[in-house]
């Protein structure tokens, strides 16, 4: 029978390595691609400017390509379960097919369309393509339990083999029976968004430096992979937080938007690693696409996982409240340079180093500050373009020394770091150009510099530039100390300590869920 179907865009924004996109053209004879901006994931206070922009880009790039296959993008402002009936009812559909996502708003919302949709008559296929295993199925091998530890979760993943290979975009033969109706009144409905839509200030953009979309991520994997020996060689510790130019690959937004596929880039590695000498996990490029799967396992199996109360895993630490410090840190005046630089970058760009995340949000954590992940979490997630729920919540558990790792005395300093691979503080006078006078001896500690060197610098600290709001050497031994009480508190309510947990049981899922899933994946 042929049906009417809808192709419902989220992440997965690409054609290539689309499996749920190639099911809708299965038997179809109208598709419609449609994208909604739900105002649940889409507002202003969550989303920043360049992380906007970057989807904005995404959208024009896949209607683009659809256009190029007879076909369009349909976006619609809405809730989902809201747009939907009428979409149904208007367009008379008999099929919705989307990508699998692991998030628990997705879940929910997943699950009151996939009702919405049977009440309507509607088949809903989904299909497994944002990450390179199924989760379930990587947590089901582990006897039902969330791997805690990389080593761990290397083991599983050996046992269940490579990922499945991607498979190729469609092709214009493919679309030769579909055809998308689309009208005026269609093109002015169901518009593409603009950049001012979501009400953002865009007088003070800046350039665009990682712009959005599928064709712009293909290119830069193919530029990348041509570098045969650095890919070869690439170990992400020894890449540098503070080049002037990205150290690494910077494919983490079009990955995080589905702009390319996960499997796509895992399988392209393959091809250059072939027969030649390479680093390994967890360093490798390889390794950096594993550990997003570890993190992702782990924010499936462990409920509540992007908050510390109610994470089973998570060390309960009783971290301060300060919006005044918060605030510093998030505007980029905490009087330490390199850790203020870091923070202009990130508004900026949307982009910062993995390592220089490393350094400010030990600094916002336990290092120096010694406020709630949590708050680090939010503000991630509005301003990189690469903020990814499992992910964010992962690597700020991690960073804060509360889950997965656990050497809380392990500091990073806001000044030694960042001398070892930008002794001139050049990073420094790109995003603080009022600091680009001061000598390489005083540019990562301007407070230290004699009146007349900052006079000649034009910068006088505590009026042009802040004093450092915390004296480092100080609060961080005392944050120590604050952080070695709440692990002694955990082992004392555990009856085994964080770090040789190996996995967390979780809930076995009804059997009619399960028989559920088996009839929706179809």
């Amino acid at each position: 029978m042929a049906h009417s179907c809808i192709h419902w865009f989220r992440k997965g924004l690409r054609l290539h390595d689309n499996p749920a996109l190639m099911a809708a053209l299965r038997d179809c004879k109208e598709l419609y691609p449609v994208f909604i901006l739900d105002p649940y994931l889409y507002n202003k206070a969550s989303v920043g400017i360049n992380r906007w922009r970057f989807l904005v880009g995404t959208l024009k790039d896949l209607d683009n390509s659809l256009r190029k296959l007879n076909s369009r993008l349909f976006v619609v402002r809405g809730k989902p379960e809201d747009v939907f009936p009428k979409l149904f009812n208007k367009w008379k559909v008999t099929k919705l097919t989307y990508e699998y996502d692991t998030e628990p708003y997705s879940l929910s919302r997943d699950k009151t369309v996939t009702t919405l949709a049977k009440e309507h008559g509607v088949d809903v296929i989904y299909k497994i393509s944002h990450t390179l295993y199924d989760i379930e199925r990587v947590i089901e091998e582990n006897n039902g339990k969330t791997p805690l530890t990389y080593v761990k979760m290397q083991a599983i993943l050996k046992s269940l083999g490579p990922p499945k290979k991607p498979i190729p975009a469609p092709t214009v033969e493919d679309m030769e029976d579909v055809k998308t109706a689309s009208s005026e009144k269609h093109e002015k409905e169901h518009e593409l968004p603009t950049l001012e839509e979501l009400g953002h200030d865009t007088t003070d953009v800046f350039e665009e430096k990682f712009p959005g979309g599928e064709q712009e991520a293909l290119r830069r994997l193919d530029e990348h992979m041509q570098r045969t020996g650095w890919v070869c060689s690439f170990e992400k510790p020894q890449t540098s937080p503070n080049s002037l130019s990205p150290s690494t690959t910077v494919l983490s937004p079009y990955v995080t938007f589905g702009c390319l596929s996960a499997r796509t880039f895992w399988w392209r590695l393959t091809e250059v690693y072939q027969g030649k000498k390479h680093s390994d996990p967890p360093v490798s490029l390889h390794g950096q696409l594993l550990w997003r799967e570890f993190f992702y396992t782990a924010s499936v199996g462990i409920p509540n996982f992007n908050k510390m109360e109610g994470n089973s895993v998570c060390t309960q630490v009783d971290w301060d409240t300060n919006p005044e410090y918060l605030a510093a840190w998030r505007e980029a005046r905490t009087g330490f340079p390199y850790i203020d630089a870091i923070m202009t970058q990130l508004r900026q760009e949307g982009w910062i180093h993995h390592l220089a995340r490393h350094s400010v949000a030990c600094f916002l954590t336990r290092g120096d500050l010694y406020i709630n992940w949590e708050e680090g979490q939010k503000v991630f997630e509005e301003l990189l373009l690469d903020g990814d729920w499992a992910l964010n919540a992962g690597n700020w558990q991690w960073l804060s020394a509360s889950t997965f790792f656990h050497q809380f005395f392990r500091v990073y300093s806001p000044v030694a770091f960042g001398k070892k691979t930008d002794k001139n503080g050049d990073y420094i006078k790109k995003y603080l150009p009022f600091l680009k006078k001061f000598p390489a001896a005083y540019i990562y500690e301007p407070w230290k510099a004699p009146r007349s060197v900052q006079e000649a610098a034009g910068c006088i600290v505590g009026k042009d530039y802040p004093r450092p709001i915390v004296e480092h050497e100080v609060i961080s031994k005392k944050n120590i100390q604050r952080m070695k009480a709440a692990y002694a508190k955990r082992s004392a309510n555990a009856s085994e300590s964080p770090s040789k947990k190996q996995g967390v049981k979780r809930k076995q899922p009804a059997i009619t869920d399960v028989m559920k899933k088996k009839e929706k994946k179809k």
